[in-house]
């Protein structure tokens, strides 16, 4: 028989889906597609996903990767109805957004996307999502069992304060937390996040993590908080960081102490390598406790006036009270550039007038700063190769190799 020698290879099954308006609007994820599944995927319009999934030939579906931007903002409800019934029939979902509100973008992941990544894509980031789809859910409560190991209480803490607004202070301290949280593959260090905004503290935006009521229950009676009831208080950022939010409502800054700060933070030390502390703007009472905590005390400022006559003031502030002013660190966000002769000269003028070391130039990551706390990533997430995102990788890995060091000559 000749049947069986021109028989037709049967294709191969589906592993995944693309779901957009039009896919060739995301030339990326088809580049990306193939070169992670082959021809094991397919393509769907929203209104014959919904038929689709539905249909026998889905079982085989692992994944969709659903391509949306800010023109179909207009189509949530469909977009809910796809995401609720992959959900339903056990097929992941990664989100993939460009220009889409945090408001649509925060719907859609709690109806039921497994991830997002932002579009266009980061070089491997596609993979590394397909990747963590794979990997099994680990509960809060479970990985908390990773607090149960504490260190010598020696944890290093470094607290980020903002000389005046939009100086970059929670961009750095939550992304100089995740960059010291990845610094190792091996064997990375334990690190925790503690945002002491009381009133406005974005660290949740920055990383799109709820605020819990519990955090506020443990600032009301830190006299009887435990390993226990702080390990409740924090929150897992892909498994790898723990975050210790703002509490969900306003609360005065004066309601906690100075005594409250210091439990907090030798708690905090006890169980991790680095303490990375978000401060207010405003100088507290307990400003004091975290200062002399801290063995760094970063503070960012800008090349204007108001940064200038900020950080004269805060200067004499602790001079009057016999503070250590030694561990303050002046970072510049929004650096002038190498080749800019004029903006470094401005720097070293403003150096000099405020006879201040300013030790880290942070330059301008421009709009993917924003866009990717907008989206509840860390800088190496959204934006790997941004040059604000490299300098504080570059100084984690400073940090580390120093605190490495350190140890080893103890």
């Amino acid at each position: 028989m000749m049947s069986s020698a021109t028989r037709q290879p049967e294709p191969s099954p589906l592993i995944a889906c693309t779901i957009s308006r039009d896919v060739q609007n995301f030339d990326l994820l088809i580049e990306d597609m193939e070169a992670v599944l082959g021809e094991a995927w397919g393509d769907l319009g929203f209104a014959e996903a919904l038929a689709f999934i539905n249909q026998p030939e889905a079982a085989t579906l692992e994944f969709v990767a659903m391509a949306i931007d800010e023109t179909d903002e207009d189509d949530l409800v469909m977009l809910g109805e796809i995401i609720a019934l992959a959900s339903k029939k056990k097929i992941k979902i990664i989100l993939i957004a460009e220009d889409v509100s945090p408001a649509a973008l925060h719907q859609l992941l709690r109806q039921g996307a497994d991830e997002f990544v932002p579009y266009p894509l980061p070089e491997g980031e596609l993979q590394a999502a397909i990747e963590r789809l794979k990997k099994p859910a680990v509960a809060v409560t479970e990985s908390a069992s990773a607090l149960t190991q504490p260190t010598k209480g020696d944890g290093v803490v470094l607290a980020v304060h903002g000389l005046a607004g939009g100086t970059g202070a929670t961009t750095l301290a939550v992304n100089l937390a995740w960059e010291l949280a990845t610094v190792e593959k091996a064997n990375p260090p334990r690190v925790c996040l503690l945002d002491f905004g009381l009133q406005f503290g974005s660290v949740s935006t920055f990383l799109d993590l709820p605020r819990r009521d519990v955090v506020f229950d443990m600032w009301s009676d830190t006299e009887h908080m435990d390993d226990d009831i702080f390990r409740q208080a924090l929150v897992a950022f892909e498994g790898k960081l723990w975050v210790l939010t703002a509490p969900p409502d306003i609360i005065p800054l004066d309601l906690i102490s100075s005594d409250d700060v210091r439990r907090v933070l030798d708690l905090a030390r006890r169980h991790f390598d680095y303490v990375i502390v978000d401060m207010p703007a405003t100088l507290v009472q307990w400003t004091e406790a975290v200062l002399n905590g801290a063995q760094i005390y970063f503070t960012t400022l800008e090349l204007d006036m108001r940064s200038a006559q900020n950080a004269l003031r805060l200067k004499r502030a602790l001079t009057s009270e016999e503070l250590p002013i030694e561990k303050l660190r002046f970072c510049l966000n929004r650096a002038p550039g190498f080749t800019d002769l004029n903006g470094k000269s401005r720097v070293k003028r403003m150096a000099e007038s405020l006879d201040i070391n300013i030790e880290l130039l942070l330059p301008d990551g421009g709009r993917a700063v924003g866009q990717s706390s907008d989206h509840g990533l860390p800088l190496a997430s959204a934006a790997a190769k941004n040059p604000l995102r490299r300098e504080i990788a570059k100084l984690a890995s400073s940090l580390h190799e120093l605190g490495k060091s350190d140890a080893e000559a103890a």
